[in-house]
């Protein structure tokens, strides 16, 4: 029995000691943007700004004193993430707009009030993310809802919006992505899985991201438009809201003692949105503010053109549409 109890309290010892170093690991290897580089003058459109690392990407910017048009769906909870961020930072030039990227009329609609009342847009931030566990859904366009959320919508809302990015250059766009691409395959026989597990085409439409990241910068090549794209971490943020109970319980423990914060999850994106040290840099992919090494299949270059032709398709891009 006394054996038994000091195996136990050893285990419980190395456990702690074990978590103890993650987190000290975590805490001296999570990137930090350095970059003091002030943002006046200068128009930035933020997905999915009203909550985590939009938020924080948004009150960084603002902070430098950008202008800063939070696209978000849900517009209380953006109002209240705007008059919080001109309380912090002083700066009024922060404005909300409807955006709901499952939408695809929500979409062009965004971007048809962009394009009429906006003179340029120096950095696209595509940030909004959606992930479902379960219960697959499907939207008014018959997209999947995750893959219409997190691929579809800024697929073509970056088609939508090129022409004030052409001519706002040197401009910037900025794709969160993930490192959890690597766990999922990008099948483009079924690039829209109505019937697919949600918690799967999560790590898919993160593929996705990567993959269209890369060729959007090689369509973009020479035009003075930059695309690079990132991991920002495993991040406390409202995005694991839709984790159903009981699941729920043991990734709180795990969020709460392990994830970075959106503050420290934001670092990535500011950094590839104002760093001097990444000007001209497109077409790579970051993580804690350092570019990192992409798989061979999501570098693939057949593969990015395939799914730029069926992403054209699906989100129904018109013959008088902007293409890139």
């Amino acid at each position: 029995m006394w054996l038994l109890q000091c195996g136990v309290v050893l285990g419980i010892l190395f456990l702690l000691i074990l978590v103890a170093a993650l987190r000290l690991f975590a805490f001296f290897t999570k990137g930090i943007c350095r970059s003091t580089a002030s943002m006046k003058g200068k128009t930035v459109i933020i997905t999915g700004a009203n909550s985590g690392i939009g938020k924080e990407t948004a009150r960084d910017l603002a902070r430098r004193g950008a202008k800063v048009i939070m696209a978000c769906r849900n517009l209380e909870t953006a109002h209240k993430a705007r008059d919080e961020i001109i309380k912090d930072t002083g700066n009024e030039e922060v404005i909300v707009k409807k955006l709901d990227l499952s939408s695809l009329k929500s979409v062009r609609d965004f971007a048809d009030d962009i394009n009429r009342t906006v003179t340029k847009v120096n950095v696209l931030v595509h940030n909004a993310g959606l992930a479902y566990m379960f219960d697959p859904k499907i939207t008014e366009d018959g997209l999947e809802l995750t893959m219409g959320t997190n691929h579809f919508g800024p697929f073509l809302l970056t088609h939508l919006l090129i022409g004030l990015l052409k001519q706002s250059t040197p401009s910037r766009i900025v794709i969160v992505a993930s490192e959890l691409y690597r766990l999922a395959n990008l099948n483009l026989n079924n690039l829209n899985p109505v019937s697919g597990f949600p918690a799967y085409l999560y790590y898919v439409s993160k593929y996705a991201n990567i993959v269209f990241a890369q060729e959007l910068a090689r369509r973009l090549e020479g035009t003075g438009v930059t695309v690079n794209s990132l991991h920002p971490g495993m991040i406390d943020s409202g995005i694991w809201r839709n984790v159903p109970f009981p699941l729920s319980l043991p990734l709180k423990i795990i969020i709460k003692g392990f994830f970075k914060s959106p503050e420290e999850g934001a670092q990535t994106t500011i950094y590839l949105s104002v760093s001097e040290s990444v000007e001209g840099v497109s077409g790579k992919y970051f993580l804690d503010c350092k570019e990192y090494s992409l798989s061979h299949r999501a570098k693939d270059a057949a593969t990015a053109k395939k799914l730029w032709e069926l992403s054209e398709t699906f989100v129904g891009l018109k013959p008088n549409d902007p293409h890139i």
